[in-house]
């Protein structure tokens, strides 16, 4: 097929893209002598047109995708989407529009624009979240948790928004308002639903040690989220009082340095122990913490507040009395939801302590040699001292006989604390998964909930009149659709209420990435058959602000379903990569706010999709965020069209070319930059380093420049070559355009369908190496050497540089440092 003399990208990306879809290229359940490959990358929320940050996160996975099914791989490679919560709904409440009718509307025109850039989606597994079809099974999920006893009806402090009259989740509360209508919000006791997420606490804090492939910054995070404590509880007596405040401390060791208690607003002491001439700004400050949410009270960088209770607790170790305080800063249901305070030895406690002048006893040392010397609180183990008998231990011994002694004594117990919580997951809001509930005044009057029957599934969402009900104020909106909450009790066949509230969103992102595998399979929500072949996700590409909400969740539901039988894996993901943002010309988050969104669409009709998937991969390493640079965009489009050049300059003469003698001269040098692109890159998707990749094409492009005209069969047969070997490369980051050249070289099927090649090793081994040559560990000169070079000759050629003599300046050579292949040292 003979090129057009211009690169035209508009006309061939479609013929592309129609092709892929024609042959099926991108369906799972190829044959693959290799296995499989399940890359996935985190479906979207359809709430809003699609942005450069998709863009991204969608190309990291689809690089893996293509090369992997070159290399001979099964890959499985989805899209769904995320198509309940509440961005729809607020959407509909804005603009009076069904949130059905905009999801789909959304999901028509994303996908629509996935599809302008070309990537290898499987499309035949698609899910949609908020169909009856997929819902159901958040139910069957929900009846089969219940069962096990990981799905119960609690009371809870919830955040609760005061402009929209309903609960909202953490994520949504922003400096201490709604991020939907910017009202205050505070801290409510309500009844909700929730998983026992933390029965899995401890595995999925053990399992952190087994994710090697997950960014350290996750796992962290996890760590953190789960939280672990390992301490005592004691109890300090109040005086006057016959009540005990028990505190829960991890460093029982400096309880000798204790100055102050520190209760949570809502302690039930606090009332019964406030003294009368403290009554008013105790209320005061309770009501205060009562009109802020959690998040707020307890926000990185939130001012650490308090009051004086007026009451005074007994230290059980010392007999001395501590002053009772309330703050912001200890919560009710972490812990006891009371401390003790040790200033000298917790920064927390020092700048408390600091504002409001109460006393510093230092307890610990660093070592026997003496105090610290430093500045603030000093909260590292160390040797304890004015502690009584405990005086001279190290802390670890001291721990150990302290919480032996609270035991004994009767006052306390070593325990094990865990900042996780149960996760609630009901929501007063419409566009979600019915809960499968039924509340009946015969059958059930505590009003603990009756299961829908497995056969009554799926509960279904009503179509309600959007400006009528849904409103997002007061009540959940199901509770206004009089003749869907009425039925019928499934015990007695009586009147019975439905439950109103909906599930989390986060309900249906723990278990898609298994739906897809069987997406119309009806048995069961997954296909334990599939799961056992395609599970676990081998890449998984998402933002790192899902750490611990989603990437949580969805590991604790892994767990569940094999318990369920469902799949044979305890973790869903071997390898995540966190992606970086796309930064707006200007330098902040792309946002209408800040008139800095650049459209994907835009993009594609002005350059085409290849140049924007170019751009976007050579831009950065994946987990860096880049600020957008239309000049940068320019750049790779003018590069499109260098190759386009070079291909279509040669194409006549060299398409076809073979040659069967020796390759000398231009001719090996053509053969030799070709294969070590080809090495180059290989290397780099591996190791997922996408724009070193692409640098590695650009200079390969480069370097076949040079080579001018190519006249002998030789010469011809190697650029032939080389342009063949620069399509494969190219196909992962530049699909329509790669495969175009290999159609005019002689390609019969889409490169995705046919095999990476291998490198011929002969080809990328150079005739000379450099090395860095350093005197005194600084870098003086650098030396071209034979590759096979061994210690001596080397030295000699480094010894023998000009650089090299004038630094060494006759001194005698006390060592000589040699790394093979990189660097020389003279240690003079």
């Amino acid at each position: 097929m003979a090129m057009h003399e211009k690169y035209e990208p508009r006309a061939l990306e479609k013929k592309w893209q129609d092709a892929w879809e024609a042959r099926g290229t991108f369906r799972k359940g190829r044959p693959a002598p290799k296995g499989k490959k399940y890359v996935l990358e985190m479906l979207p929320y359809p709430s809003g047109k699609m942005h450069m940050g998709h863009v991204r996160n969608y190309l990291l996975g689809d690089v893996y995708a293509r090369y992997f099914w070159m290399k001979g791989f099964d890959v499985v490679h989805p899209m769904g989407w995320d198509a309940f919560g509440l961005p729809a709904e607020n959407a509909a409440i804005k603009d009076g529009v069904h949130p059905a009718t905009r999801t789909r509307e959304n999901i028509a025109s994303f996908k629509a624009e996935i599809r302008t850039l070309g990537y290898s989606y499987d499309w035949a597994l698609e899910v949609n979240t908020s169909e009856p079809s997929y819902y159901r099974w958040n139910q069957w999920f929900f009846l089969k948790m219940l069962e096990k006893g990981l799905v119960y009806r609690r009371f809870s402090r919830v955040n609760w928004c005061t402009g929209c009259l309903t609960v909202i989740a953490n994520e949504q509360v922003k400096d201490g308002v709604c991020e939907r209508c910017e009202a205050k919000v505070m801290d409510k006791e309500m009844p909700e639903w929730a998983f026992r997420i933390t029965n899995y606490s401890q595995v999925l804090l053990d399992a952190l040690d087994g994710l090697t492939e997950w960014p350290d910054r996750i796992t962290s995070a996890q760590r953190n989220w789960i939280g672990r404590s390992e301490g005592v509880e004691a109890d300090f007596a109040l005086e006057g009082s016959t009540e005990k405040v028990r505190v829960f401390t991890t460093r029982v060791d400096t309880i000798f340095g204790c100055t102050y208690v520190v209760l949570a607003p809502d302690h039930r002491v606090v009332a019964s122990i406030t003294s009368k001439a403290q009554q008013p700004a105790v209320d005061a400050f309770v009501a205060k913490m009562a009109a802020q949410s959690k998040t707020e009270r307890t926000e990185e960088g939130a001012e650490k507040e308090g009051v004086f209770t007026g009451a005074y607790a007994v230290n059980p170790f010392t007999g001395a009395k501590v002053p009772v305080w309330v703050a912001n800063f200890v919560l009710s249901d972490y812990g006891t939801g009371a401390v003790m305070s040790v200033p000298a030895h917790d920064a927390r406690d020092f700048d408390f302590a600091k504002k409001y002048a109460l006393p510093v006893k230092t307890v610990i040392h660093p070592s026997t040699k003496g105090p610290w010397d430093g500045e603030g609180a000093y909260t590292d183990d160390g040797v304890l001292v004015d502690s009584g008998a405990y005086s001279g231990k190290p802390s670890a011994d001291a721990r150990k006989d302290m919480g032996a002694w609270l035991v004994q004594q009767g006052l306390g117990k070593p325990t094990t604390t865990w900042r996780q919580k149960d996760w609630g997951f009901s929501r007063q809001r419409y566009w979600g998964t019915p809960i499968p509930i039924v509340y009946c005044e015969k059958c059930d009057p505590d009003r603990k909930g009756i299961p829908v029957p497995y056969q009554q599934l799926p509960v279904t969402l009503p179509d309600i009149e959007t400006d009528k009900v849904l409103t997002g104020k007061g009540e959940p909106p199901l509770a206004k659709v009089a003749s869907w909450v009425n039925t019928t009790c499934p015990r007695c066949q009586g009147p019975a209420r439905r439950e109103v509230e909906t599930m989390d969103t986060f309900v249906d992102s723990c278990w898609y990435f298994a739906r897809y595998l069987s997406p119309a399979f009806e048995a069961a929500p997954v296909d334990a058959a599939a799961a056992k072949q395609y599970l676990p996700v081998d890449l998984y590409v998402g933002g790192p602000e899902h750490a611990t909400m989603h990437l949580l969740y969805f590991r604790f539901w892994t767990r569940v379903m094999k318990e369920l039988g469902l799949s044979p894996v305890d973790e869903p993901v071997t390898r995540l990569i966190t992606q970086g943002i796309v930064n707006g010309p200007d330098g902040r988050k792309m946002s209408k706010r800040w008139g800095n969104v650049v459209a994907p669409s835009s993009i594609v009709d002005k350059y085409g999709a290849d140049t924007a998937r170019g751009y976007v991969l050579f831009a950065g390493p994946p987990e860096r965020d880049f600020d957008w640079s239309d000049k940068a965009m320019e750049g790779v489009f003018r590069f499109l069209h260098r190759v386009w050049t070079l291909a279509a300059t040669h194409e006549a003469a060299c398409a076809g070319a073979r040659h069967d003698g020796p390759y000398e001269g231009k001719a090996l040098e053509i053969r030799k930059t070709a294969h070590k692109a080809l090495k180059r890159v290989t290397e780099a998707i591996e190791r997922l380093s996408f724009n070193t990749a692409i640098a590695g094409i650009m200079e390969c492009v480069n370097a076949l420049y040079l080579a001018k005209e190519v006249s002998t069969p030789a010469e011809k047969a190697a650029m032939n070559e080389a342009v063949r070997l620069l399509a494969v490369v190219l196909v992962p980051f530049m699909p329509h355009f790669a495969n175009e050249l290999a159609q005019a070289y002689g390609a019969k099927e889409p490169l995705e369908e046919s095999s990476w090649p291998a490198f011929e090793p002969t080809l990328v081994v150079d005739d000379v190496i450099p090395y860095a040559v350093q005197v005194l560990g600084k870098l003086r000169a650098e030396i071209m050497v034979p590759a096979g070079a061994g210690e001596a000759e080397v030295r000699a050629a480094a010894e023998a540089d000009p650089k090299i003599v004038a630094a060494l300046g006759g001194k005698p050579v006390k060592k000589f440092v040699f790394v093979p292949k990189r660097l020389v040292n003279f240690v003079v």
